[in-house]
Parts: structure tokens; sequence; C-alpha cells
């Protein structure tokens, strides 16, 4: 019989995945998207401006441009001289002019303020400015918000909306992104069956796949779905030893105890090796890493999440996250969850020795509720909650007490 080996801790437990890992920056790695379809890829290296935003001085006000030495009056009378709409360049502004401007067109040559159109007054052929705009104003600077020359976007970025519009302002029709990282999934125990199948007695619905494909399609993995394999040892090493080749990770749910029907664990130790075994924490201790051998000789990496559904769901977001996002080459900063301090109004008494994930929602006073049944097996705790408080071993919490809380809204779910 395998010796059980001690439970880490799950800072430790993270550290040795991360140790581990190999991120996807090599060359092969690397493909060049147009930028209309990079959205939620990873920036394989940083972009750089190569013109001003704006390019020139530019309006921010409809209204009229004007030397600010002729309006020192207030109530100065000038010829409209123009009319200058975004996209058209004006005529050099003679002194004692104004020009019709419209906002984001060009500032043109000798003017250096716009008067908004709300402080102007149309008098025939000419404009009452009725203000003394100072040097400068509503004037948007050529460089203002970009300098040519100047990094925009840092490698290891997830291309969101607004990074995509930020390279397009620059010009950039493509951009280097790594390749999505290839998942293998599959899942074990008799006992599962498929929605639309009848369930037989003893059986329970795959709620799991339904979680896990979903949390990896966030992450943009190319995934290889296996379903679920037959719950015995030959057909469990059989689907490792297929998983493993061309894909990067496998991911698997369920058979990862030490029950006689376990099956997942003693397959890993027979197609590799299994590098860590049994996280102390809760939900979710029996959470296997490890690596599968491939013909070619090198391996693929394997984790093992728990069968129990909050289990399955809370390992995800604490280790598979972090360890898919820095193998695409996320930044630090991206790796550990955004956790926000907020007051408890709930009482926790009997702490686990164990680090605990509890599953919480925000109420209308800004303080946290506890889901009254916090089991593994309670999936409507993550449907209801907004996210987890982070807990220490052995420690109570008491209304009143600031927790360390972790959102679903940053932890990609």
């Amino acid at each position: 019989m395998m010796q059980k080996p001690p439970m880490l801790d799950v800072s430790a437990a993270l550290q040795v995945l991360l140790a581990a890992q190999r991120p996807l920056l090599k060359d092969d790695a690397i493909e060049l998207l147009p930028t209309l379809a990079a959205n939620g890829r990873m920036l394989a290296a940083a972009q750089t401006s190569q013109l001003n935003v704006p390019p020139a001085d530019d309006t921010q006000m409809d209204g009229y441009a004007v030397r600010a030495a002729d309006c020192v009056s207030g109530a100065a009378r000038l010829p409209v001289a123009q009319r200058i709409p975004a996209g058209h360049v004006g005529a050099p502004l003679q002194p004692c002019t104004a020009a019709r401007i419209f906002t984001g067109a060009m500032i043109p040559a000798g003017a250096d303020a716009v008067v908004m159109q709300e402080m102007c007054e149309l008098d025939g052929d000419a404009v009452l400015i009725k203000h003394a705009p100072a040097s400068g104003e509503w004037v948007r600077r050529a460089g203002e918000d970009i300098r040519s020359g100047s990094v925009i976007l840092a490698a290891g970025t997830r291309l969101r909306p607004q990074h995509l519009g930020l390279a397009a302002s620059v010009g950039l029709e493509k951009l280097p992104v790594l390749r999505k990282l290839r998942v293998a999934i599959f899942f074990t125990g008799d006992e599962l069956a498929m929605p639309g199948e009848p369930l037989k007695p003893g059986a329970i619905y795959n709620s799991n796949r339904f979680v896990l494909r979903a949390l990896l399609e966030n992450l943009g993995c190319e995934i290889s779905d296996y379903s679920i394999v037959p719950d015995n040892l030959q057909a469990t090493r059989d689907a490792l030893r297929d998983a493993a080749r061309e894909r990067d990770l496998i991911l698997t749910s369920g058979g990862v105890s030490v029950g006689e029907e376990d099956h997942v664990r003693p397959a890993v130790a027979a197609e590799g090796c299994l590098n860590m075994w049994q996280i102390a924490m809760k939900p979710g201790k029996p959470l296997a890493f490890g690596e599968i051998h491939r013909a070619a000789g090198d391996t693929a990496f394997f984790i093992g999440l728990p069968g129990n559904p909050v289990s399955s769901f809370v390992t995800f977001l604490i280790f598979v996250r972090p360890f898919i996002l820095y193998q695409q080459g996320a930044t630090a900063s991206e790796l550990a969850p955004q956790a926000m301090p907020m007051r408890a109004d709930f009482n926790w008494p009997k702490p686990d020795r164990r680090r605990e994930f509890l599953r919480v929602k925000i109420n209308a006073a800004g303080g946290l509720d506890l889901f009254p049944h916090q089991g593994s097996g309670v999936l409507t705790s993550t449907v209801w909650g907004d996210g987890l408080v982070d807990n220490p071993p052995g420690q109570a919490i008491a209304i009143g007490d600031t927790l360390r809380f972790l959102p679903f809204a940053t932890l990609g779910c």
C-alpha cells in the first residue's frame, strides 16, 4: 500500500505547481492574429506605438477655434472664416477671425484655443465670443494620450476589448499571441450520467464536466473532452496515455482519493509520476499533481481534482487557474487572486484545522453572509454566493471580523 504523504498547505502546494511549469514562450507557440480576432488571448510580446495619439492638436469640444489674444475682452466679435469638421484640415487661422470647429477636428495653424459653442452667439457671418479663453483651452495636444515609441501593451496581457481598441488606435492590424493551451479532460465514476440520459438507481448527473469545461473556455484553452471514462485501472491508464499526446495538461475529476474504486492516482503512478497529493484545505483535500510520460520522451502535466462538485470547483480556482495562467505567460499580478477585506456578518465558531474556503454572499449592508450548508456537494452554494472567504486553519470567525474575500468575478467565473 502506498504510504500516505503529509498534507501540504495551500501556499506550498501552489508553489509546487508553479515551480514545475514550462511557460509557452517558444517561437513555435506564438501565432499572429488579426487584432479583431485576438479577444481573450495572451499577448506574447510587448507592443509599441509608432505614432502619437492624437496625431495632431485637436479640439475636445464643438465650438470656435480662435486666437486667445483676440478674445481678451470677453465680448469679441469675429468673422467666421472657415468650417472644420473632424477628419478635415483647415487653413491657417488669420488674426481676428474664428473657425467653426467640431469635436476631434485638428486645430488650424494660428489658433491656440477653442471656445465651446455654449459661450458663443452667431451674428450673421460673425460670431460673438462671450468668454475670454486661456491659451490651450479645450485643446487636446498631440501625443497627450500616447507618445510615439511608448509601450502600450505589456507581454503577458490577457487581451480584453479595451486592449484591442488601444491596439487599433495606433494602427496595429495584427497582434502576436500565444497559442491556446491544449487541455484534455475526463471524468471517472460509474455512477456518472449525462443530462438527457435516464438516471439509473445510484447514478448522478455529471455536473463537473459542465463547470470545468466552461472554466477552461473562460481561460482560452483548447479542450479535448474525453467525457466519462470507465471506472477501472486499465481504462484510466489508456485514457491518460492517449490524452498525453500533443496536450499540455490533463485534467481529471474524481478517482484521486484512497478508495478501492479510485483508479486515477495509481494510473498516474503507472503512466508517469505523482509529484503531489492531498492538500490541507477544505473543501478539496484529495487534489493530485504529476506528469504523464509521452512516447517522444517528454511529459504532459496532470492535475486530478476531487469528484465532489464544490471541491472540484474550488480547487480549480485556487490551483488550476493560476497554473494555466502561468503556463500561458501571465504576469505575477494576474496569478494571485484579488482579495478584498470585508466584514463578516456571521459567526463561524468551529473552524477546521485545514485552510477553509467558505461560500459567502455580499449583503445589502456591505458585509458578508455565509451559505448555511458548506458541504462539498452543495453546488447551489456556488450559484448563491458572490465568492469565497479564504479562512486560515483553525481560525474562528465572529460578527464584525475582517475577512479575506475572493470574488468569483475576479476568478474568471
